[in-house]
This record gives structure tokens, sequence and C-alpha cells, in this order.
């Protein structure tokens, strides 16, 4: 059986952040010998910092497709106009980083892989209501509501946008598949388990947490983009990944552990 991983030196920028800390797991799982630099100690713009590479994997975000692409979301409509316009900024700064691991790899040979994830969540997730993203909002939300026994919550937009979502062990495991066998230039989506409304999504956690009481939408506040889902054939076919975690499972998983850690007040 083949080990690819044991005793492979793997340096992981961010490791200790979401989905940094998912694959650092997995890497030392697996036999790796894993450096997690930290900025204060490093700048990897200096050649001394980063070392010789042999392949560089970068993780993008399903924030730079168009905002109207056509569903699923295929690689090569990635291009095809300007990101919705809340998540714009960071959408076009993602895709220049998939420019320069094709300039890197043409000028000087670096193998590059170009990875866009769907909607991540899971365990280790941030759970501040200013800057989360909706899955542990909505978490915190209803769980400190059922504590409090709110009459309501009120929640963004219409809830009829919906999403695609991807567990944050499933993208770990896509990362270290694309690293160890992808070998194209192009980039890849990795998908998860299939698109849900909003609005299914805060009914589940609803009763997930508990929550007795009702949502009400403001739709004064903007749904973002309309449809948000990955075309996976390039991710099955070059390396053999598929999203394992179903959404409800993932969701259980996800709201006990912030239980878990808001009770102990470890919350990150």
């Amino acid at each position: 059986m083949s080990r690819p991983w044991q005793g492979a030196r793997v340096t992981v920028t961010g490791g200790s952040g979401f989905l940094g800390a998912a694959v650092v797991r997995q890497l030392r799982m697996l036999g790796a010998e894993v450096f997690v630099p930290r900025s204060r100690e490093y700048d990897l713009v200096e050649a001394s910092a980063a070392g010789r590479l042999r392949t560089l994997v970068l993780v993008g975000t399903a924030c730079s497709y168009p905002k109207f692409t056509p569903v699923p979301f295929r690689e090569e409509q990635l291009w095809n106009g300007y990101p919705e316009e809340t998540n714009a900024p960071y959408g076009i700064a993602k895709k220049a980083l998939l420019v320069m691991a094709q300039a890197y790899a043409q000028q000087y040979g670096l193998k590059s892989i170009y990875l866009i994830p769907i909607n991540l969540y899971g365990p280790g997730d941030h759970f501040d209501l200013e800057t989360s993203h909706v899955i542990p909002a909505l978490i915190r939300k209803f769980t400190e509501a059922a504590e409090r026994r709110d009459p309501e919550v009120v929640l963004w937009g219409t809830g009829r946008a919906t999403r695609e979502f991807l567990f944050v062990e499933d993208a770990a495991e896509g990362v270290l598949a694309a690293a160890a066998r992808y070998e194209g230039a192009e980039p890849v989506n990795l998908p998860g388990g299939g698109e849900v409304s909003i609005r299914e999504l805060a009914e589940t956690l609803q009763q997930l947490t508990g929550f007795a009481g009702r949502i009400v939408w403001d739709d004064t506040k903007p749904d973002g983009q309309p449809r948000r889902r990955l075309d996976g054939t390039r991710a099955r076919e070059a390396f053999g990944f598929s999203a394992r975690t179903p959404l409800t499972e993932g969701l259980q998983r996800t709201l006990a552990w912030y239980r878990e850690h808001a009770a102990a007040g470890a919350l990150p």
C-alpha cells in the first residue's frame, strides 16, 4: 500500500487556522513531518525562510466565481465575469494567487496546485457573530436564543439563496489527495454534498439546537450570490475526491464541538 506522506516534510502556512489545522492533523496521522511557520518568526517572501519547494498547494475561494455563473460552477467559468459585489475584493485577491501560481509553474517549473473549496464548516470554526460565516453564526444565534428562551431569531435576507457546504475534514482530505496525485495546471473545485437553501439550513439548525421560537427573515438585508454550487468532475477524475460527510452529520458534529468549547470558555 502506497504511503506518500510517510516521512514527507511538509510546510503548512496558516497551519493553526481552521482548514490548516485539519490539514496538519491529517498529515501527522499519515506520518508526515509537518512544519507550521509563524508569521512573527518567518518572512516567507525570503528564500532562506521559504526553503526549496517541490509542490505548492494554494487554496482559493468559490467567491471568485462570477455572480451569475451557471450552476454548477465549472472551473473554466472562473474568468467569465465579476464576482458578487459583497465578496468581490476577497474573490479577486484569491484569483491573483492562481495567476501567480501558473506564472511560477511556467517560469520556475514549480508544481503548483490551486484548489477552490466550497463554503467550509466544522469543528474549530470561528463563532464570533461579527466575523463568522453562516453555519457558525446560525449555531451560535440559535443556541443562545434557546438558552434565553427568546421568542424569535432575526436572520438576514430572504432565505431563498442556496449554498453548498464542505465539512472541514473532507476539505483537508481533498488538499492531501490533490497534493499527492494531481498533475494538472488548471484550478480544481472541491465541492460539498449538494445545494441547500439558507432557509432549509436555518430550519435544520433550529431543530438541532432546540430553539423553539420563530425565525424572522429581514429581507432589507442582502442575500448575497443567488446560488453557489461547484461541479466536482475534475477533482473526482483527477484525484478521486468526493465529500464524504452528509450535511446533517457535519452540523451535529460542529454543534457538539461548539457546545463543548462554549461551556469551557474555550472558543477560538
